[in-house]
């Protein structure tokens, strides 16, 4: 009921709008500038008769002629060309605006709208929010309101705030996880893309540190070890830096996504680039890693995730890749997502079983990142 209260309410104010042209107020000034003319004309009529009887020289009356005249003029300049019409002649505009523009707003709600769809509050919507983002975020923020100290939630929290751009709030997020779950290189990591973040992608002390804290945890992370060499290429000590990328482009994978945005590095520094098969799937065009090298660090993370994740829709129309499941695999083990690593595992050993060669691979392969084996052969 409010609704169409409101509904109303706006109608109405919209033809006040629309009317008030045509209201006999609007006709003030109009009407003054008519009067004025009319005075003008009735004393140049005046003034022919005054110089017909004697009563004033015609050099009198050629001065007061022209003085009338010029004020006549100003006032006739402004005043309309058509003669006024009766008040008439806006009855059939003052009816299309009280009666035909709202019955046309009305039909095309009643087509377009959906008046039958009933009111959601926010607390029905968080009770059931799908796929909004935004009721996700409320909803999760709401829980932590009352638990601060869930630190799962702030874990779940953190990236998600990442993802969006709310910069701040996943900084706070990622340090109440550290704070309540201790350090993990994917925390450490993430805490550190968004302090590069908030310096417009400059790796500041506090990021390096975090950065070599996550290093003491997984000496062979490629985001930290990555970061901590464009530091160096940051703070202008080249060569230091062109070592940091040719050592971590030595220790990648040849298919690694993330290998051609390192080579781009290595050559900004003064060495040669690795080689990189174009056309292995889910690598990137020249393209891509040229607008690698003008992105910040967030964006730069969507960039890589991106590619790994059209390699893994590439492999679900051609399974029979052994070297892109192999690639899939790594690179999920490497952007520290353990649930798709095994899930990509379990559909790589799908199109390779264990007890072929390649299926063996793929478990030696799963072991040596850590990812669980356990039902991904079922």
């Amino acid at each position: 009921m409010l609704f169409w209260i409101l509904v109303a309410v706006m109608t109405a104010a919209l033809a006040v709008i629309l009317l008030y042209p045509l209201l006999p107020g609007a006709k003030a000034a109009e009407n003054i500038r008519a009067g004025e003319a009319a005075v003008y004309r009735d004393q140049l009529r005046e003034l022919d008769r005054d110089l017909n009887g004697g009563l004033i020289t015609p050099e009198e009356a050629d001065y007061a002629r022209a003085e009338i005249g010029r004020r006549l003029i100003a006032v006739s300049a402004d005043e309309p060309a058509e003669t006024a019409k009766p008040p008439g002649h806006h009855r059939f505009t003052e009816a299309v605006v009280l009666l035909v523009l709202p019955v046309l707003g009305l039909c095309l709600y009643l087509t377009t709208g959906r008046p039958d769809l009933p009111s959601q509050p926010l607390e029905a919507r968080l009770e059931n929010p799908g796929n909004d983002v935004a009721v996700l975020i409320t909803k999760a923020e709401r829980h932590l309101a009352e638990k601060p100290d869930d630190g799962k939630g702030w874990d779940v929290l953190a990236p998600i705030y990442f993802r969006t751009m709310r910069v701040n709030d996943a900084q706070l997020a990622y340090r109440n996880a550290i704070r309540l779950l201790g350090p993990s290189p994917a925390r450490l990591d993430g805490l550190a893309e968004t302090l590069m973040a908030v310096s417009d992608g400059v790796v500041t002390e506090e990021a390096r540190q975090v950065l070599e804290q996550s290093l003491t945890l997984e000496p062979d992370n490629p985001r930290a070890r990555f970061y901590i060499a464009l530091s160096m290429e940051q703070a202008g000590r080249s060569k230091e830096a062109r070592q940091a990328f040719e050592t971590l482009a030595k220790q990648s994978p040849a298919d690694a996504p993330w290998l051609p945005l390192v080579n781009e590095h290595i050559a900004m520094n003064g060495g040669a680039k690795a080689r990189v098969d174009p056309a292995a799937p889910g690598n990137p065009t020249q393209q891509d890693v040229a607008a690698a090298e003008t992105m910040s660090a967030g964006d730069r993370q969507q960039m890589i995730r991106g590619m790994v994740e059209s390699l893994d829709a590439k492999l679900s129309e051609e399974p029979n890749n052994f070297e892109g499941w192999v690639r899939l695999v790594r690179s999920y083990a490497v952007l520290n997502d353990k649930d798709r690593a095994a899930g990509a595992l379990k559909r790589g050993l799908a199109a390779f079983p264990p007890p072929g060669e390649q299926g063996r691979q793929l478990l030696a392969l799963a072991r040596e990142l850590g990812i669980a084996t356990e039902g991904a052969t079922q």
